[in-house]
């Protein structure tokens, strides 16, 4: 198999150590959605224990993806990531369609809904007017992004420093939900039924989304074979640990019945408990929260674009890679670029969080499933060598995490084309992701041997 070549000298080099990988898997996964989701994930439940079988079970299908994902990234590791693995599993024209839907659509989306939702929170404190959640957006998407192109030493120290600050943040405000007295526990209706329990995984899912970042850290690892299962399954599991913390709170200080009429449950437990200062502290820490998970989005997402740009010499201009900064400077930029016109879209919208996320989920979940499916096209054209990690109980577990990804891909379908908002924002991503085939025809004639 060749092996891409490289638009400049200058290459990524692996320093991320554990703990900085850690702090990545972590800052990608926390963020904006457990202060979201729960409320709709209780709406859909017949019970706690119900309840909690949903969260556990979105840590177990994650943690399954994740021992797929250690499997590629040890044995392709490039700072492609899922780029990579499906370019070498598929060939050049499929893994250009998927990075041009992460340049336009899967990762930039997250960016500007992150942004979105950090912009809201800093409105609601800092108004600015009618206009000031789109101006607070583009300036968290201008300073991350110019942090990042700084170095990445500076996006490091940044991510870990927001990721230890927010698993805090977030522990502190669990100890406040379980230390409060407890909300009365009224009967709960029956069971809602599989099609409610296939909408509540949505959100489940989407909270726990993520991790798959950490393929494109691989490349600038250090030890990876070791580090890259480390990072995956140790994020994962402190990020289960802190999504059951949390949900305990929530049901210990508002009861089922209380989040399911809950439109905040965090400000409404925090509201609870300490009162309005309460509720203002809890905005703070959605702030931070979303933060680090755009920090984390912005340091990776940008090394999708920087591989397309070292395959195809059409966007030859994003493969070059800052070897004083130790990163894809052009690369971030574009990004940020293609974030900051989708804060701009969706500020036109009623509900811009919602509309970014119908816009970016069935893209994913597409790509997603057919990285699952590259690690069995790899195995069989290419067996793993020994010094790698291979995934346990192979090939039950890439299959089983397939099969979980193509019921997303229905589910997050089905739901973004039954509400109207979101419905535009659908069906604008699956035309943005049709424009990029006749690219693809000519990026393929600038294809790099």
């Amino acid at each position: 198999m060749n092996k891409p070549a490289t638009a400049s000298g200058a290459l990524p080099r692996p320093t991320l150590t554990l703990a900085e990988s850690l702090a990545m898997v972590v800052g990608h996964v926390v963020g904006i959605g457990i202060f979201k989701a729960p409320a709709i994930v209780a709406g859909n439940a017949g019970s706690e224990p119900a309840f909690f079988a949903l969260w556990i079970a979105g840590g177990l299908v994650s943690l399954i993806g994740a021992l797929c994902y250690a499997e590629l990234g040890s044995a392709y590791p490039n700072a492609g990531g899922e780029y990579f693995f499906l370019r070498c599993a598929y060939g050049d024209s499929l893994a250009f369609l998927f990075a041009w839907a992460r340049m336009t659509m899967i990762q930039t989306g997250v960016i500007a809904a992150i942004a979105y939702v950090f912009a809201d929170y800093a409105s609601h404190l800092f108004p600015m007017g009618s206009q000031g959640s789109a101006i607070y957006a583009a300036f968290a998407v201008i300073g991350v992004t110019a942090l990042n192109a700084a170095g990445s030493y500076q996006g490091k120290r940044a991510q870990f420093f927001l990721t230890f600050a927010l698993a805090l943040a977030i522990a502190a405000v669990a100890v406040a939900g379980l230390a409060h007295g407890g909300a009365p526990h009224a009967a709960v209706a029956g069971n809602q039924g599989a099609t409610s329990a296939g909408l509540a995984m949505i959100f489940v899912l989407l909270t726990y989304g993520g991790w798959n970042e950490v393929a494109y850290l691989t490349a600038e690892m250090h030890d990876l074979r070791r580090n890259i299962v480390r990072s995956l399954v140790l994020g994962i599991l402190v990020v289960t640990a802190l999504y059951l913390l949390l949900n305990l709170a929530y049901l210990n200080t508002l009861g089922l019945e209380g989040m399911r009429a809950s439109k905040a449950v965090a400000a409404d437990l925090m509201r609870a408990t300490l009162g309005e200062y309460g509720a203002t502290a809890l905005s703070l820490v959605v702030m931070l929260s979303a933060l680090s998970a755009l920090n984390a989005s912005v340091f990776t997402g940008a090394r999708t674009n920087y591989a397309l740009g070292r395959d195809f010499r059409l966007f030859g201009f994003m493969g070059k890679w800052n070897e004083r900064g130790g990163t894809p400077v052009n690369a971030l930029a574009l990004q940020g670029g293609v974030s900051l016109l989708l804060v701009l879209l969706a500020s036109s919208t009623p509900d811009g969080f919602q509309t970014l996320i119908a816009y970016t989920a069935p893209a994913f979940w597409l790509f997603f499933l057919l990285t699952a499916m590259s690690l069995v096209v790899l195995r069989r054209r290419q067996p793993v060598e020994p010094a790698r990690f291979r995934v346990p109980l192979y090939p039950v577990t890439p299959l089983a995490f397939g099969a979980a990804c193509a019921y997303m891909l229905y589910s997050s379908v089905d739901y973004a084309m039954s509400l109207d908002p979101a419905s535009i924002g659908a069906a604008v991503g699956i035309a943005v992701l049709c424009a990029g085939i006749p690219v693809m025809f000519l990026a393929r004639r600038t294809a790099r041997p």
